[in-house]
């Protein structure tokens, strides 16, 4: 079928690739790197129990078959091998087969360690990875051209993507329809980024102007998206520069740069005016062809429910309608704070809290602490756990299945718990006692930025988590690890780096 390849489309194709396994990286390093201390066997919500109580069919993937945190392990860093090996441009020199069988243990991988990630993977942008993953899948290789009908299919994800976003706006907080949002969102978004507080400071015309530009961005380049070319090369440009906007003004995980990937899947680079010249690829095989137009029509009749959710009323944000995570739907910020609470967490050694108690502060490595620490670019790693204290914030409800867990790791100093953070300040015996304040945040103005070298300025507001030790948690039902790991400091260089290898809402409806 002639109609059916697109040999112009190959350096979208490459580079809409390399940029997924790029991010299939990043991913699986997060995973391998902090699933001890969240989901692992001795974790905050373990996946031996998860597993035990709900059935393969609900939560399908590897983990149900057999779980060990040597498993978990090995199946996290066989992703990120076989990621990095597609980055390095594997896909290309195996035959056609391989390739597309490359694809699909990735996104396996991935499915797996999603489905028993629990609140730590409640993320929108896990999903996206997924769907954004399994398309990849029927993408092909250098032994055929781009198949036209996967290249519309992407097309239309980031149209999901988008519209979904900025739909969900338009009808949730009166602030993106008066455009006065991005007065507070820079200061008051999960994990702000270096040039947040520059952002912040922009003249409030500018602020209206983002705004504006948002529900153009949102609202009318998707459709363009999906108008004949050169339409749909600029409107995913304009979506590309978006998005770099963001990468800059935040710090969202992988979100915006899997959205740049995903935007390049509509580039012809003839209209950009770049020498790119077709290759002369051999006719795709019956067999490839006949999966990707099977893939086409369950992507169409799967549709059925994220359109339905686009057009109602009661409109929701990042949802699968499906244990596979395949064809969702899509939004974020569908209101925004306006004021930032964080919880703070402190320690002591003293054996008996008085009102005289010193207490010590843990620092985290992403989520604002110490007021005269710039916040760092982490982004496209994802800091779970710092993602979830911003939750956690808004309302202890968020934070109930997991909050009392990590209080009861901090006071034994478990190590795997400890590599989440930035700052240990007992790094030779654990604290008698732990307890969380909540505080107002806010960004310091010019002049307090000068005289204070602070970034931020903070307030007590209320406490959080009365003081309580050991006894107090096993009481309630919270042990610590049964084998707590060596006592140790860690991530205490001036950069936040350890040394060693979500505005109300669920996790995950925002952007």
């Amino acid at each position: 079928m002639q109609w059916f390849a697109a040999p112009e489309y190959w350096l979208s194709r490459l580079l809409v690739q390399r940029l997924l396994a790029a991010l299939y990286l990043i991913a699986f390093l997060a995973a391998a790197r902090q699933f001890r201390a969240l989901i692992g066997s001795r974790g905050m919500l373990p996946v031996p129990r998860f597993t035990a109580r709900v059935p393969f069919r609900q939560a399908p993937g590897l983990f149900h078959l057999h779980y060990s945190d040597r498993f978990f392990a090995a199946a996290a860093l066989t992703g990120a091998a076989l990621s990095a090996a597609l980055l390095g441009g594997l896909g290309d020199t195996v035959p056609l087969g391989v390739s597309m069988l490359c694809w699909a243990v990735l996104w396996v991988l991935y499915l797996s360690i999603v489905n028993v990630g629990q609140t730590w993977y409640s993320f929108g942008w896990e999903s996206l990875l997924l769907e954004a993953g399994f398309l990849a899948t029927f993408l092909g290789n250098a032994d055929t051209a781009p198949p036209v009908p996967v290249l519309w299919l992407l097309r239309w994800l980031v149209f999901r993507v988008e519209f979904g976003a900025g739909l969900i706006k338009l009808r949730g907080d009166s602030c993106w329809r008066d455009l006065t949002c991005l007065r507070f969102h820079h200061e008051t978004q999960p994990m702000p980024g270096p040039l947040s507080w520059f952002f912040h400071h922009l003249p409030g015309p500018l602020h209206r102007v983002e705004a504006a530009a948002n529900h153009v961005t949102q609202l009318l380049v998707p459709v363009c998206l999906l108008l004949p070319q050169p339409v749909a090369t600029f409107a995913a440009c304009v979506v590309v520069a978006t998005q770099l906007w963001l990468v800059a003004s935040g710090n969202f995980a992988w979100l915006n740069w899997l959205t740049v990937a995903l935007a390049l899947a509509a580039v012809d680079p003839a209209r950009l005016g770049l020498p790119v010249h077709p290759r002369d690829y051999p006719a795709a095989p019956a067999w490839f062809e006949a999966l990707a137009l099977a893939l086409t029509a369950a992507v169409l009749v799967l549709s059925y429910w994220p359109v339905r959710n686009m057009v109602s009323p009661r409109q929701v944000m990042n949802r699968s309608f499906n244990r596979l995570h395949l064809v969702n739907t899509y939004g974020a910020f569908g209101s925004v704070s306006r004021t930032r609470q964080e919880v703070v967490l402190e320690g002591t050694d003293e054996p008996v809290v008085t009102r005289h108690t010193v207490w010590k502060e843990y620092g985290f490595k992403g989520k604002p602490g110490d007021v005269r620490r710039l916040p760092r670019q982490y982004a496209p790693y994802h800091l779970r756990l710092d993602w979830l204290m911003w939750f956690a914030a808004i309302s202890t409800g968020y934070a109930r299945p997991w909050f009392l867990p990590f209080v009861a790791r901090l006071l034994v100093n478990d190590r795997d718990t400890l590599r989440l953070l930035r700052h240990n300040p007992f790094p030779d015996t654990p604290p008698t006692h732990v307890r969380a304040t909540l505080h107002r945040y806010r960004f310091t103005d010019w002049r307090e930025l000068r005289q204070t070298r602070a970034w931020w300025h903070r307030t007590p507001l209320t406490e959080y988590l009365a003081p309580v030790d050991l006894a107090a948690l096993a009481r309630a039902g919270h042990h610590p690890p049964p084998a707590p790991g060596r006592a140790g400091a860690v991530g205490t260089d001036p950069d936040g780096r350890s040394g060693r290898a979500p505005n109300g809402g669920r996790p995950g409806d925002d952007r």
